[in-house]
């Protein structure tokens, strides 16, 4: 009796048992020598030894660049020298965002002025900012929702939402700040000094942003600063003779100017809280790669928060809606929109491009001043403009 047939020794094994081979092979530490019993660049040998395709780990660009971050729907990048690069359409919307911007910075203090009802304001301060954090929020919220920007794709980023509660309470911070630097120091005293919060600006953009700026901007800065205490210390005055009725008791009796020790520490704070929170955010914003209206609608999630535990805790007083005229809507609703547009600049611009809108918002206030409450400009105000129109030559200007 003959042996029988083994037909595995005339025909190549079939794909299972190559599969378990390969296995083997590799368990074995074998698989080179498999490799090289059967010729490369076979089908076999494709099929058994595929090639690996390794796909490179994408990887951030320097926080250094982050400075000239060309935006993600914008393209915007108005950082050394205007907006280089961009298309006279995307320019001319750039050019109209930071008028409107200005002119809403403007106009917020003689708004303010309008709501007056017997020399002060008939609403809870706390009040109006709370409804301010709330519209910005329900607008962000009606962005993503009618499509106005785009959601995301898959879940949403909830985790990134956690860096902006320190950039709500920053800002939470500096706004009660304000209030209780009037205990210690005159008006006009905080309105001089409260422009060195431009160069805390400017310290803590080359320090956490890795921006180094030229001789030229730096002096361009300075003049901004003289040009911000030039217009507080005088570019506005009241003439007696043009508002009826009896002169006001600051006019009788004005406040002598004074700074107390504790007063001038409370205001080196807010200078540095000030810079500190502008320059955070605008580093959130720009190293996120996420819709503005999404990282807007974080911020104001926790601005709403805060601001509603403050107002809470605020003791008695008037309503959260009592008071409100026209015209406090109006403040509302205008410091709101400039909230969005601010936030717009933060991502495609820079906190110094905030620092020159807020400076030539100046210029704004005293004509609108003039033209609403019957001031007066003085010779102080001519010399802020020139100083203001020429940090913005000097900075954004040619080189």
């Amino acid at each position: 009796m003959g042996l029988a047939p083994r037909p595995w020794l005339r025909e190549p094994p079939t794909l299972p048992i190559l599969a378990l081979t390969v296995e083997s092979a590799a368990n074995s530490d074998s698989q080179y020598s498999l490799s090289r019993l059967l010729p490369p660049g076979s089908q076999l040998h494709n099929l058994i030894f595929p090639e690996r395709v390794t796909t490179p780990t994408p990887t951030l660009p320097p926080l250094a660049s982050y400075t000239s971050h060309p935006g993600s729907s914008l393209g915007m990048n108005v950082e050394d020298g205007g907006v280089p690069g961009l298309g006279r359409p995307r320019k001319a919307r750039w050019t109209l965002m930071l008028l409107l911007s200005t002119a809403m910075y403007g106009a917020h203090a003689p708004l303010l002025a309008l709501c007056h009802v017997d020399g002060r304001v008939p609403f809870r301060p706390s009040s109006a900012v709370l409804l301010t954090e709330l519209t910005k929020l329900l607008l962000c919220a009606l962005s993503l929702l009618v499509g106005w920007q785009a959601w995301p794709q898959g879940t949403p980023p909830w985790r990134q939402a956690a860096p902006f509660a320190l950039s709500a309470l920053l800002y939470g911070a500096n706004n009660n700040l304000v209030i209780y630097l009037q205990r210690y120091m005159d008006p006009s005293t905080y309105q001089v000094l409260s422009n060195l919060k431009i160069g805390s600006t400017a310290l803590f953009y080359c320090l956490c942003l890795r921006h180094r700026l030229s001789a030229r901007q730096g002096l361009a800065l300075l003049l901004l600063m003289a040009a911000g205490a030039c217009y507080a210390a005088g570019g506005l005055q009241d003439p007696g003779t043009t508002l009826p009725g009896p002169p006001s008791a600051a006019a009788t009796s004005p406040m002598p100017l004074h700074i107390t020790p504790l007063g001038l520490l409370l205001l080196i704070l807010y200078c540095l809280i000030s810079g500190l929170s502008s320059v955070y955010t605008e580093l959130l914003m720009k190293r996120q790669r996420l819709p503005l209206a999404l990282q807007n609608l974080f911020l104001y999630s926790f601005g709403v928060l805060l601001n509603l535990g403050l107002h809470a805790g605020g003791g008695p007083g008037p309503g959260l809606l009592e008071g409100f005229s026209g015209w406090a809507a109006l403040v509302v609703l205008s410091q709101a929109l400039n909230g969005l547009l601010m936030s717009a600049v933060m991502k495609h611009g820079s906190s110094i491009t905030r620092l020159f809108v807020v400076s030539c918002s100046l210029v704004v206030n005293a004509v609108l001043s003039a033209a609403l409450l019957r001031l007066q400009l003085t010779a102080a105000f001519f010399l802020a403009t020139l100083l203001i129109g020429l940090a913005v030559r000097l900075y954004y200007g040619s080189r």
